[in-house]
């Protein structure tokens, strides 16, 4: 996937997609970085507790750029795959882009992450992640 601000989105489903609201933004009409925080861990785990076969816990944001803006409007699209599946620990790459202006139409990757899950048990203590099916 190209840099440039302006791209379309990939050619698969998205984890989650949601609108950026008023209740995300600053006074300035720029959604938080905090609110886009939690929706890439919220898509980055979705993922990882289906390879997991059941919960999960973030261990490390082991990447977060920011790379272009989200305002009030947006549609934004989180995408992601697993990159690397250790003994008990999944590490999933998210992808996030906007899309905005309904008359001229544009698509804007904004965020790229790399987060690190650990599954946990019953007890919340680290498990092995079962082998793929």
């Amino acid at each position: 996937m190209n840099d440039h601000p302006y791209t379309t989105l990939p050619q698969r489903e998205p984890t989650i997609r949601v609108a950026a609201m008023p209740a995300n933004a600053n006074y300035t009409g720029d959604i938080f970085g905090g609110w886009l925080m939690g929706q890439v861990d919220i898509a980055g785990s979705i993922p990882a507790l289906h390879r997991a076969k059941g919960r999960v816990a973030t261990v490390a944001v082991n990447s977060f750029v920011f790379k272009q803006p989200i305002f009030v409007g947006d549609l934004v699209s989180f995408y992601t795959r697993i990159v690397k599946v250790g003994t008990t620990s999944i590490t999933v790459e998210v992808e996030v882009f906007a899309q905005r202006d309904p008359v001229k139409p544009m698509c804007v990757k904004v965020t790229e992450a790399t987060l690190t899950y650990v599954a946990v048990g019953d007890d919340r203590k680290p498990r092995v992640v079962p082998p793929e099916e």
